[in-house]
């Protein structure tokens, strides 16, 4: 990848978000992920949107092949169908390599967008299962999108500020009924077996389904899982993980402690002006 200074950046940008913006059916383009937020460091990808209507459905994948194909020298790359990715709100996309820097772009139906915009309002959500993502990823993260993303072109409905009440009250009880019941498994059907790795898997699980109850509680939004666990302050679950032993009554103790752990972080999020999170 290139080294870059900030005038060839917003350059390039300005490049990409024009030739998006360009492609049939395209109402919006917006720029995610560190670059949108001002935590990236030269080696970040370039982490894009393309906000297209489904319901009319002038937006196609092969339009966007077909630019690859246009400017080959300068655009390569995986480009999926719509739904390519697994379906859900997360619903595809590509993965570029545009004038040597990596480009990742996602689809995002304004359709699915405002129907989850509501939900979220409603403080209604569902998870859904993605690749890379531990504990899969909230309905509500196309919202986060709208909040925290940099629209280039276009327009996108607004995000909600503030973070919707509702889902603030509903989501961390949500996301804590996941791990809790992670974890209330592995200890009966894991543990006693001895399986080390089941029970790993289960603590990692579980550590990210707290996480995203502990920052629903803050009112903080998330886009990834990536700095989920330092945002919400629970990466001490790695001590736990580490003193594992494959025996019966060292995963249970390992179990029992993350468990404490956990329910500990979440119960306490909502503290600072809002009260503690009421836990069954």
């Amino acid at each position: 990848m290139p080294e870059m200074s900030g005038d060839a950046d917003a350059a390039f940008l300005n490049r990409l978000a024009d030739r998006l913006a360009a492609l049939p059916g395209v109402r919006a383009v917006a720029l995610g992920g560190s670059r949108a937020q001002g935590t990236h460091t030269a080696a970040s990808d370039w982490d894009t949107a393309v906000y297209y209507r489904g319901s009319e459905g002038a937006f196609t994948p092969q339009d966007l092949r077909d630019l690859c194909e246009l400017r080959a020298t300068e655009w390569d790359g995986e480009v999926s169908e719509i739904g390519g990715w697994g379906g859900g709100v997360f619903n595809g996309g590509a993965w570029l390599t545009v004038e040597e820097r990596r480009v990742d772009v996602h689809y995002r139906d304004l359709d699915v967008v405002e129907h989850e915009l509501a939900e979220a309002d409603a403080g209604r959500f569902h998870c859904e299962p993605l690749m890379f993502h531990l504990a899969g990823i909230p309905s509500y993260l196309v919202v986060a999108e709208l909040a925290v993303n940099r629209v280039l072109r276009g327009q996108t409905p607004p995000g909600p500020d503030p973070y919707p009440p509702a889902l603030r009250e509903s989501a961390p009880r949500e996301w804590w009924g996941r791990a809790d019941m992670t974890l209330r498994y592995a200890l009966a059907n894991n543990a006693p077996r001895g399986g080390r790795t089941e029970v790993a898997g289960a603590v990692a699980v579980a550590a990210m389904q707290a996480a995203h109850a502990v920052l629903a509680a803050r009112g903080e939004w998330v886009t990834n899982e990536k700095p989920l666990l330092e945002r919400a302050g629970v990466r001490d679950v790695d001590d736990i993980v580490g003193r594992m032993r494959a025996d019966p009554d060292s995963l249970a103790d390992a179990v029992t402690q993350a468990r404490e752990l956990l329910r500990r972080k979440v119960a306490g999020a909502g503290e600072g002006g809002r009260g503690a999170v009421h836990l069954a």
